[in-house]
């Protein structure tokens, strides 16, 4: 049944995901983690997150923005680091309040508030028609980037803060998707360096089977997203990027996720 259950949910989620850029990783994360301890859940959804991303890369890759991606992909994963030593530093902080639902316990933090905050901003550049039309001069890049790395290393949200900003600055719907899939791959390969030693520690209790099987589901997905992308404008992209952040940022900020 988990396999059926996670498999059904990569599909699900590398397919709709497809197109805001980020997102997998986070509906993903918690279905392993009703079936493995936290720790063996992060591994796992490390590596489909990863190989699913470089599956779409050859579906998409030829149309990458370079100058893109070296302008934002560069700082980002520089920032990355910074973020994540900050991270060290913040982790001892209480949390603003804690609750609980259905007998597990939701903490709002102050960053992941801040994130939210920010999401929403930019999300209602996409849903007001006077600022629909506004977009970011590419010489901007290089502080989305570090904006995005720079959270992304605090919070583990940098797919999000990355489509938001990306959608703004003039890439058409190909580029848009291809250069924050590289981006993402880039972004990966540092995390999984992260995470090599802890997957070193648990490579006997992974499920390799299941990984390969949520990575092949995944893969659909994105097959099947990839297709439905010709037939969508860069008009419908930007709202549904729009509502999937805001979304993302309701459940980020009160704790959920």
């Amino acid at each position: 049944m988990q396999e059926i259950i996670i498999c059904l949910v990569a599909l699900l989620a590398s397919g709709l995901t497809f197109f805001s850029g980020f997102g997998l990783g986070t509906i993903l994360l918690p279905v392993f983690a009703l079936f493995f301890p936290v720790e063996i859940a992060v591994a796992l959804t490390a590596i489909v997150h990863f190989l699913n991303n470089v599956f779409k890369f050859f579906l998409v890759g030829k149309n990458i923005d370079k100058q893109v991606l070296l302008r934002f992909g560069i700082p980002a994963i520089a920032a990355a680091f910074l973020g994540a030593y900050l991270l060290n530093y913040l982790s001892e902080l209480k949390p603003i309040f804690e609750y609980q639902l259905s007998g597990k316990t939701f903490e709002i933090t102050a960053i992941k508030v801040i994130i939210a905050v920010l999401l929403i901003f930019f999300s209602l550049f996409d849903l007001l028609p006077k600022l629909k039309n506004l977009e970011f001069n590419k010489k901007y890049l290089p502080i989305g980037g570090l904006l995005s790395g720079f959270f992304g290393g605090l919070s583990g949200n940098q797919g999000a803060l990355r489509s938001a900003f990306l959608i703004r600055v003039g890439l058409t719907k190909e580029s848009f998707i291809a250069t924050g899939i590289a981006i993402a791959c880039l972004i990966d390969i540092s995390r999984l360096s992260v995470y090599a030693e802890n997957i070193s520690n648990h490579h006997e209790s992974l499920n390799w089977n299941l990984v390969i099987l949520a990575t092949l589901s995944a893969f659909i997905g994105a097959y099947f997203g990839n297709k439905m992308l010709k037939k969508m404008t860069i008009s419908f992209l930007q709202k549904f990027v729009a509502i999937a952040l805001i979304i993302f940022s309701i459940f980020l900020g009160i704790g959920i996720l």
